[in-house]
């Protein structure tokens, strides 16, 4: 509401929970996890990094499904392609299109799930790490297939070749990147490997 359609939205603010009618935004829903996770942990007694790690490990088997449902939907297609794998979709108009949905289904699903639990097995993370790797992660993948993804129609393009999405996503990549070396710059146990509780003496 704020960044893909405000002028709308102001008009009509009664249409802003109308959550049936549409209107899914990534950046949108990260921000609204981030913030319940926060809530959540307060009320819980929780380290937030600790969450935040484990949410952002399971969160690229969403977005991996999400991608492919919006290509069963025919919905947030790719750019006009003759690539042999362009497809003509529903209210796409008769050129074939890139089915970039898929694209960022194998992307920000199965490459960006890889690339964290790879940090998860192999660099034994401080906590933190992992939410900042995903931020990151995401932010990049994104970036790159947005080159294949048709700009939403009531913005086009809005810095140069850039799309808003594009624009989002250099600032998550700013943010993650930001993130990651002030906790790993951090002197603390990671939120995966705790040490053992020293045992009592009788």
């Amino acid at each position: 509401c704020l960044v893909y359609n405000p002028s709308y939205y102001l008009e009509h603010p009664l249409d802003i929970p109308k959550v049936w009618e549409g209107g899914l935004s990534f950046h949108g829903a990260f921000v609204g996890i981030c913030l319940a996770c926060l809530w959540f942990c307060r009320a819980n007694s929780i380290p937030y990094f600790n969450v935040m790690d484990h949410v952002g490990l399971s969160c690229p088997v969403g977005l991996g499904f999400g991608r492919i449902g919006n290509f069963i939907n025919g919905e947030l297609w790719g750019r006009v392609t003759d690539a042999p794998w362009g497809m003509v979709f529903p209210g796409g108009g008769p050129l074939p299109r890139h089915p970039s949905q898929l694209y960022q289904s194998f992307t920000e699903g199965i490459l960006l799930l890889c690339f964290l639990w790879a940090v998860r097995l192999f660099v034994k993370p401080k906590p933190g790490v992992i939410s900042a790797c995903f931020v990151l992660g995401y932010g990049v993948f994104r970036f790159f297939i947005e080159y294949f993804r048709e700009p939403d129609a009531q913005l086009g393009f809005v810095l140069g070749s850039l799309s808003m999405g594009q624009i989002l996503c250099v600032l998550m990549v700013i943010f993650g990147t930001g993130l990651m070396l002030y906790f790993q710059s951090r002197d603390s146990e990671s939120s995966f490997h705790r040490r053992a509780p020293p045992s009592s003496k009788l």
